[in-house]
């Protein structure tokens, strides 16, 4: 049975007070104190015994139940069932001391697996503890306090500087910066307002704020960052199926040799001490390490991950992160910040303001950053809206509306492709040249306006690439705009490839060319608009996605904040999982290598190979617990 589908309740922090381990210690203290009072002759055989037996009872019980369980539900011989065979003959061979031993020393091996299972899962819990117990609320003017988990959708609760939030939710009232860490990973203060969304366990820091409850506290985006990191420990990679299912064959076979040997030495008695060798080969060939090699690893570092502001999803996306060999970026609000502006306004036929007025008009309805750009700057010249009707976005190439009786159009030189543009054509050069998007606005007769929109790259999208570039990646920008503006772009931070004048099809395309050629492809949008892309990657990964429900649901790895430094954080994470599943799997089969022949030869007694197996399984924990530790670098 895989460790992380074992109940872990009763974890409290304390090794010791752990259930399986205290049991261990209990059943170690019976065991030495038989073995002592029996060697000094303290007390008779008959009373040694009757303790090794109580000794096996309470150290064996909670290994044993979960191998038998799992023997009755799924019909599978597992490692349990290995040692308890093993216990069994050591008692039937006469051999108490070793029998109590075995018990002991693999429960205890035991207890500390599932310890690090238990403080890897309560360690992404405590970020529950990072909200506050209480809220302060306002009812009928007066603030009272009442749990948090208590507050519902609607409720207004105050939050003062220095106080962190007990639930999502939106500001009705004041202004301050908050520390977002804990939720998206982004250790710099992030200016709120009202009208501004917040989240539950971010830090206010300045300012007095009245929030309105947008989510419960079980539905809030902590919870949802808690249940999604859990889950993901629970799913499995393809190198810990393998391992698995070769134990599901491996386990039994193990079993039955043990039984056979068992089974010659009772019919020919010259062939006595193959009993023994029947038990020792029973501890000696239980593969625990290879068992634990990857999921111990896997769930180390998913759950780093998930406290960093990173979620992924399953094993097998840790994995594949691990393989990425390109990465894909979209370019607006990827690498770009996604708050372009209009920089130029050309009239063709008309002036600036009817060019400005009828975009203004058309734009209004679309929720696209170029839009709300066009948007923004006909508000601030106070441009007056002109009567439209029939708006229809046309994806990857504009919109479109009626507008006195006649079709105008927003959007690529595509839409206009039957007019002849030679007269403003070197404009449109110079501004794609400049690195601006060209919007043009016009109908079916005629092109009325140009309208240059640029929106900056991230401050560090250059030392992102570069960093990727380091670990050996190509990088590819993916982009609905224009080849010039695009590759005005690609070059001032770095990219290798450009694939422009893209839609949403094209971007898969483009994404199963690059599979073809880099095997493991990683591409990282929005997680809505590029959702078609992010699912046919090998390892899609959604940005900025903190309360985001569709977002979170588009892709394998979510970044809830909008740091691009978190993606060469992820991939170093994957690789380091690889690194030292790949390191766990050698060392295990090396010792089976070495302990099993030995077991058949006769030169390990029980204790020896009780000792080294269980050492060996301790050192595979241990080894895959580093995944969480800070450095990543492979």
């Amino acid at each position: 049975m895989s460790h992380q589908e074992k109940d872990h309740d009763g974890f409290d922090g304390k090794l010791y007070a752990h259930p399986p381990m205290r049991n261990a210690l209990i059943a170690g203290g019976l065991t030495l104190f038989s073995f002592g009072l029996g060697h000094l002759s303290v007390i008779s055989s008959g009373y040694e015994i009757v303790i090794y037996i109580l000794a096996i009872i309470i150290g064996g019980y909670h290994w044993t139940r979960e191998g038998i369980e799992e023997f009755i539900e799924s019909k599978e011989i597992g490692i349990e069932l290995l040692m308890l065979g093993a216990t069994v003959g050591s008692a039937i061979l006469g051999m108490w001391d070793e029998a109590a031993f075995l018990v002991f020393i693999y429960g205890v091996a035991e207890g500390l697996e599932e310890y690090a299972y238990a403080k890897t899962r309560a360690s992404i819990r405590k970020l529950l503890d990072l909200a506050p117990e209480e809220a302060r609320i306002l009812r009928n003017g007066k603030e009272v306090m009442i749990p948090a988990d208590k507050l519902k959708v609607g409720d207004v609760f105050l939050v003062r500087p220095g106080e962190s939030l007990a639930t999502d939710g939106t500001i009705v009232k004041g202004k301050s910066s908050i520390n977002e860490a804990p939720v998206t990973g982004e250790s710099i203060p992030v200016e709120k307002k009202e009208g501004m969304p917040v989240f539950a366990a971010t830090i206010n820091q300045q300012g007095v704020l009245e929030i309105q409850v947008t989510a419960t506290f079980t539905k809030n985006t902590l919870s949802k960052i808690v249940h999604l990191v859990e889950e993901a420990q629970e799913k499995k990679g393809k190198t810990q199926q393998f391992i698995e299912k070769f134990g599901k064959i491996y386990s039994p076979i193990v079993l039955i040799s043990a039984v056979a040997l068992a089974l010659f030495s009772l019919l020919d008695p010259s062939l006595s001490g193959w009993g023994v060798r029947a038990v020792v080969l029973l501890v000696a060939a239980a593969p625990c390490a290879l068992v634990m090699s990857t999921p111990v690893a896997v769930a180390a570092g998913i759950g780093r991950a998930g406290s960093e502001g990173v979620l992924i999803k399953g094993g097998a996306y840790l994995e594949n992160l691990g393989k990425i060999k390109a990465v894909a970026f979209d370019k607006t609000g990827t690498l770009t910040l996604g708050k372009p502006v209009v920089t130029d306004i050309v009239p063709v036929s008309g002036d600036e303001k009817k060019t400005l007025a009828l975009a203004y008009s058309i734009e209004k309805f679309d929720n696209h950053p170029l839009a709300q750009a066009i948007v923004k700057k006909a508000e601030s010249l106070d441009i007056k809206s002109l009567p439209s009707s029939d708006f229809v976005a046309m994806s990857g190439f504009g919109t479109k509306a009626i507008i006195d009786g006649r079709t105008v159009y927003v959007g690529k030189k595509d839409l206009f492709t039957k007019l002849n543009m030679t007269s403003f054509e070197s404009k449109i050069t110079k501004l794609r040249e400049e690195g601006k998007t060209i919007v043009l606005v016009g109908s079916d007769e005629a092109v009325y306006g140009i309208i240059a929109v640029r929106d900056e790259a991230r401050p560090v999208a250059k030392q992102v690439i570069k960093t990727l570039h380091g670990m050996g990646m190509a990088v590819v920008m993916l982009t609905g705009d224009n080849q010039v503006t695009a590759q005005a772009i690609a070059k001032k931070l770095g990219i290798d490839q450009v694939k422009a004048d893209l839609k949403p099809e094209d971007k898969v395309a483009a994404i199963k060319e690059l599979k073809k050629e880099y095997g493991v492809v990683a591409m990282v949008g929005d997680g809505i608009n590029d959702a078609p892309a992010l699912a046919e990657s090998s390892v899609g990964i959604a940005m900025g996605t903190a309360g985001t429900d569709a977002a979170i649901e588009a892709a394998d790895v979510a970044l809830m904040g909008d740091d691009l430094t978190k993606i060469s954080y992820a991939i170093g994470l994957g690789r380091k999982a690889r690194g030292i599943s790949l390191q766990n799997i050698i060392f295990s089969i090396l010792i089976l290598i070495v302990l099993v022949p030995s077991a058949l030869i006769g030169i390990l007694s029980v204790a020896i190979a009780v000792a080294v197996h269980e050492v060996a399984e301790l050192i595979a924990v241990g080894n895959g617990l580093r995944v969480a530790k800070r450095n990543n670098k492979s």
